[in-house]
């Protein structure tokens, strides 16, 4: 069997295009899984979201940019400091302004298709494998970063009650591939907005075959300057944060 896993996409049309085009060159997966995010942030999430529905044998899960826009909740911003309380005003009014921009192009179908994502995907018994489970953060909350470079003691309390041989996961925009205790965990990385440093998108590709899984990790290029063009052109509220990340692939420092 084999199951192509793919996350974060934040409405970047042309990397899912990218990543969908590459996929297409490959041996044909028997399911494609989606670990949600997809619209927030790039300036095609209507789009984008219509492409992503057009993918043959795919199953989607709900991430936490997704929950936002559909139940109106935002992340915590905690001030850590007078200085960071001093700059509330105005990171809660550019973390509205991006969420309300996307929301506003999104169709009803789409957020009714975005609000009744399920937090998780499950395929119970892989022949001669066992069970997969797909997250779109950790098996407890979608909001939590599983690095590569977590601890393993910090990672096992989010897979106490993990009957999973297999954890897949996105989120954090960084691929991974890594066994804690007898779980394997498996980080497609991000289509839309790479954040380890290179800015290709990337995706997993996982074959099971007499009782293992081989895991790819594949890097896809595409025309990021087309992005940034697009951002600037309909005056994206969040284009100065989101250009700096598909060019550096690396997170704004504050």
């Amino acid at each position: 069997m084999r199951l192509a896993v793919i996350s974060d996409i934040h409405g970047n049309l042309p990397a899912l295009e990218a990543v969908l085009s590459d996929l297409a060159a490959q041996a044909a997966p028997d399911a494609v899984w989606v670990l949600g995010d997809l619209v927030a942030f790039c300036p095609w999430p209507s789009e984008t979201l219509a492409r992503l529905r057009e993918i043959p044998h795919a199953d989607f899960l709900r991430g936490n940019t997704d929950r936002y826009l559909t139940t109106g909740r935002r992340p915590p911003t905690p001030a850590r400091s007078p200085e960071e309380w001093a700059a509330m005003p105005d990171i809660l009014a550019f973390r509205e302004a991006n969420f309300s921009w996307t929301v506003a192009r999104l169709s009803y179908d789409d957020y009714r298709f975005l609000a009744d994502l399920p937090e998780r995907l499950e395929m119970r018994e892989v022949p001669n494998y066992g069970c997969l489970l797909a997250v779109h953060a950790t098996p407890t909350d979608d909001e939590t970063n599983i690095y590569p470079e977590t601890p393993d003691e910090e990672v096992r309390r989010h897979l106490e009650n993990v009957a999973a041989r297999l954890l897949l996961y996105g989120h954090t925009h960084r691929p991974l591939e890594r066994y804690v205790g007898g779980t394997l965990l498996v980080n497609p990385g991000s289509v839309g907005l790479p954040l380890d440093g290179d800015p290709r998108p990337s995706y997993a590709l996982l074959d099971f075959n007499g009782g293992d899984c081989a895991v790819t990790i594949r890097r896809v290029p595409y025309d990021r300057e087309a992005v940034i063009a697009e951002l600037e052109r309909v005056a994206h509220p969040a284009r100065a944060w989101t250009e700096h990340i598909i060019r550096e692939a690396r997170p704004p420092q504050n």
